[in-house]
C-alpha cells in the first residue's frame, strides 16, 4: 500500500499518522520527491482500512501495490535511486562504463588493462577475484590476492573497483572494495543477500539466466528490505533455445525493470553472447533501450586470458567501442 500525502502536509499530524501505523505492526517508508511525498507501508496490510486513511486532511490518495516486491517497487519510489560511488553516479541519466578483465590472473595484466580501460572512458574498473565456474577443475581466481592486487589497480588508476564475492563470511576481505558483485548463480542465495542487506556497500545483482522480472526484482527486494537501498540490477542474458551463443541478451529487460522499479539498471553483453564479436552490437543494443551503464570484459591478451577469453575485448577494441557506446548514449539521452 501507498499513501500519497498532500504538499506541505502538517508535520504534527504526518507523526500521528506515522505512529498509528507502526502501532498497527505496519513498515513505513516516507519518499520525498520533487512533486509529492510518499509513505510505502509494508506488512500485512489487508486489516489497514484505506478510506479510513484517505479520509485524513493530509492525505492526496491510497493505493494498494499488487507485487510483491514492495521497497524495489518504483510506486513506492517514483523517483530514480542515484547510486554514488566517489565521484561516479550511477543512474543519473549518464552512461557508466564498467569494465575489466572477467578475472584477476596477475599483476602486470591486471595493470595493463586497468590503465587501458580507464584511458577508454570506462568509471569502474572490475575484476574476478574469487570465480564461480562450473567445472571444479577450472581456474577459480586468485583469491585473496586477487582482491589485493585489485586495490592496488584503484590506486593506481584512481578508479573504483568491482567484483564478485561468494559468501557472507568474506565480507570483511571486500572491505576496500567500492561495489560488490553478486553472481547469476547466487542470485537466489538468501544468506548472501541478507548478509549484503546488511552491509552499506553498492550492490551489484545479476539476473540468473533462468529468473523471471519478478523473482529478480524478489531478490534485490531482500538486499533493500535489509537496509541496503544501493542496488544495481545487471542484466546478462537468459537461456533460450538457442545455442549459438552462451544466452540470449533480454533487451527487453530494460525497460521492463525500468518501469517496474527505480534502482539503476546495467547490461552485460558479455557474459550474454561469450563472443566478442557480437558484444559491440548488443552493447549498443542496451544503450539504445535505455541502460544505465554497460559491464564490459576486456583483456590486454584475451587469447591467452585464463577465464573469459573469448567474451574479452582487447584494450584497444574496448576504447573504439567505449567512444560509440557514449555517442548512443547522447544520441537517445
Amino acid at each position: 500500500m501507498i499513501v500519497i500525502l498532500k504538499n506541505r502536509a502538517d508535520a504534527d499530524e504526518l507523526d500521528n499518522l506515522v505512529y498509528w501505523l507502526k502501532e498497527q505492526g505496519i513498515g513505513v517508508r516516507p519518499t520525498v520527491g520533487e512533486s509529492q511525498t510518499i509513505l510505502g507501508l509494508v506488512g500485512d496490510t489487508s486489516r489497514i482500512d484505506m478510506d479510513l486513511i484517505a479520509a485524513l486532511d493530509i492525505v492526496e490518495g491510497v493505493k494498494r501495490v499488487q507485487e510483491p516486491f514492495k521497497y524495489v517497487n518504483r510506486k513506492f519510489h517514483p523517483e530514480n535511486t542515484v547510486i554514488s560511488v566517489g565521484d561516479v553516479k550511477i543512474g543519473n541519466g549518464e552512461l557508466t562504463i564498467f569494465a575489466g578483465p572477467n578475472a584477476v590472473e596477475s599483476e602486470e595484466m591486471l595493470m595493463e588493462t586497468a590503465k587501458a580501460v580507464k584511458e577508454g572512458g570506462a568509471r569502474i574498473l572490475t575484476g574476478g577475484a574469487f570465480k564461480s565456474r562450473s567445472s571444479p577443475y577450472a581456474f577459480q581466481g586468485l583469491g585473496i590476492e586477487g582482491l589485493r592486487l585489485l586495490i592496488k589497480a584503484k590506486e593506481e588508476t584512481g578508479l573504483p573497483v568491482m567484483s564478485e564475492i561468494m559468501d557472507g563470511s568474506q565480507l570483511p576481505a571486500f572491505e576496500d572494495v567500492d561495489i560488490l558483485a553478486v553472481g547469476a548463480g547466487n542470485m537466489q542465495n538468501y544468506a548472501l543477500l541478507r548478509a549484503l542487506g546488511q552491509c552499506r556497500k553498492p550492490v551489484l545483482l545479476r539476473r540468473n539466466p533462468s529468473a523471471t522480472y519478478e523473482e529478480f526484482l524478489m531478490s534485490a527486494e531482500y538486499i533493500v528490505a535489509g537496509g541496503n537501498e544501493q542496488v544495481i540490477l545487471c542484466e546478462r542474458g537468459v537461456r533460450t533455445f538457442e545455442n549459438y551463443t552462451r544466452g540470449t541478451l533480454d533487451v527487453t529487460a530494460v525497460p521492463v525493470l525500468k518501469s517496474l522499479t527505480h534502482l539503476p539498471v546495467v547490461v552485460d553483453p558479455s557474459h550474454a553472447c561469450g563472443k566478442y564479436a557480437l558484444v559491440p552490437a548488443l552493447a549498443a543494443a542496451a544503450v539504445a533501450a535505455g541502460a544505465d551503464g554497460v559491464c564490459l570484459d576486456v583483456h590486454c591478451d584475451p587469447a591467452h586470458a585464463r577465464c573469459g577469453g573469448p567474451q574479452s575485448l582487447t584494450t584497444e577494441k574496448f576504447k573504439r567501442v567505449a567512444g560509440k557506446l557514449m555517442s548512443v548514449a547522447e544520441a537517445v539521452r
